[in-house]
């Protein structure tokens, strides 16, 4: 039986972040003796359902899982019987390996072992197995495939089978409401103990997780997801363990902590995620063709969302300006304070740049972009005006809105090519002046 010491977490062997490469399968690289696959089961004080839920889980996989497979107890900190099971469990199976920590923390407890693994494809689940484990080769097998780069069993997919109370279905649903409308995450269940990674992902990934509790495959998900990853969901059968000794109340509260410290990691842009992107695989419809630039159409749908809110914002606040001042004035005024607003958000969302480095610099390119659309919708005015007659507030706006979106286009074409040209390749590394993480903590 190993025994790591709390505070001395492995290093991983290529921790620090880094582009992955196009997916590939697994399998090539590995000989016949070699575990393909790794299921970690964290536990503290599980000496009443360790060795029956380990033997079932090392049959079920001995007899339906196609490749060899290492079963890993990650023991954190029991206090029962649990380590001595543990460790006759590693000498009764050759497959079974027992780790333990002195360190209490179901987050700890993978990271630390995941990282030791010479396996590609790294799982775990609870030890009560309340996931059927027939999900658990198609949790596998995209990652094996090379398909995705994670995958999660969702209790929470339309075609999952749960049987659990109330009380619990409550919470997990208010869970996952609360991560889709602070974070905005597209998977569906965050807290399902049935989950799988590659070992390639989780070598970058692992190191930008800072939880070591029940939060920890949560945030390890977000930032997959962030980063674009591919997550494949499998909608599991699932019955609760009426025995669960899980603290509701604080998990849910430490919850939270994480949410609020992940969500503002992520505004600040203090994750170096964009470097986690993976190319485009082999499929020839996959390659680059040759003069088209990379990211243009993720950069133009983000530059006309900014162009359309900064379009309202300008209209209202010319709209506010006009009642006091003259046409002219009016709309110089509120295009500049929008042309402010609007450098910041191409900037930050259309071109991906983060930090606060050249951000003075921008804006003042970005006053110089404002000053060609100021000359499109000045000129506008002054040839309405020279046209005679009284002119309508309504006739002002609409000459005003076709203006702005001549302006549009060249604003675009100035800001892709001379204040952001840096970003102009789409998924490309952040800027070397970003605020970084990771390595060792």
């Amino acid at each position: 039986m190993e025994t790591k010491p709390p505070d001395r977490l492995p290093a991983l062997s290529r921790g620090e972040p880094g582009t992955l490469p196009a997916r590939a399968p697994v399998l090539a690289a590995y000989g016949p003796y070699d575990p393909v696959l790794d299921v970690v089961i964290p536990v503290h004080n599980e000496a009443r359902t360790l060795e029956h839920s380990v033997l079932r889980l090392h049959e079920h996989l001995a007899t339906g899982f196609p490749y060899r497979f290492r079963v890993t107890i990650a023991d954190n900190a029991s206090t029962d019987r649990t380590p001595e099971i543990a460790a006759r469990l590693d000498d009764r199976l050759e497959e079974v390996t027992a780790v333990r920590l002195e360190a209490k923390g179901r987050g700890r407890a993978l990271r630390t072992v995941w990282s030791r693994s010479p396996a590609p494809v790294l799982a775990y689940m609870d030890v009560d197995l309340s996931t059927d484990l027939n999900a658990l080769l198609p949790v596998v097998a995209p990652l094996l495939s090379g398909h995705s780069d994670l995958a999660v069993g969702s209790r929470l997919a339309r075609s999952a089978r749960v049987v659990r109370g109330p009380r619990r279905e409550l919470i997990s649903r208010a869970y996952n409401l609360i991560l889709r409308g602070s974070l905005a995450i597209r998977f569906s269940d965050a807290q399902c103990g049935f989950k799988a990674i590659r070992k390639d992902v989780a070598e970058r990934l692992l190191p930008l997780v800072e939880d070591t509790g029940w939060f920890f495959d949560t945030e390890l998900l977000v930032l997959a997801e962030r980063a674009g990853l591919r997550i494949h969901e499998v909608p599991v059968d699932w019955v609760d363990d009426p025995d669960s000794r899980v603290d509701v109340v604080r998990t849910a509260i430490d919850d939270l902590r994480g949410v609020w410290r992940v969500g503002g990691a992520l505004a600040t842009g203090a994750l170096p995620l964009a470097r986690l992107r993976r190319p485009f695989g082999d499929d020839p419809r996959d390659r680059e063709l040759s003069g088209v630039p990379r990211g243009l159409a993720r950069q133009l749908v983000g530059f006309c969302t900014v162009g359309a809110l900064s379009t309202l914002v300008y209209l209202g606040l010319y709209s506010l300006l006009r009642l006091g001042t003259g046409a002219q004035t009016a709309n110089a005024l509120a295009l500049l304070l929008s042309a402010l607003g609007n450098t910041a958000a191409n900037r930050r969302l259309t071109f991906g740049v983060r930090g606060r480095a050249r951000a003075v610099r921008h804006q003042a390119q970005g006053l110089v972009v404002f000053a060609v659309g100021l000359a499109l919708t000045s000129g506008s005015l002054a040839a309405l005006e020279l046209a005679g007659g009284t002119v309508s507030h309504s006739a002002e706006l609409a000459v005003l809105v076709a203006a702005n979106l001549a302006a549009t286009v060249v604003r675009f074409l100035l800001l892709r090519a001379w204040v952001f040209p840096a970003r102009a390749d789409g998924w490309a590394a952040e800027r070397a002046a970003a605020p970084e993480r990771g390595g060792a903590r």
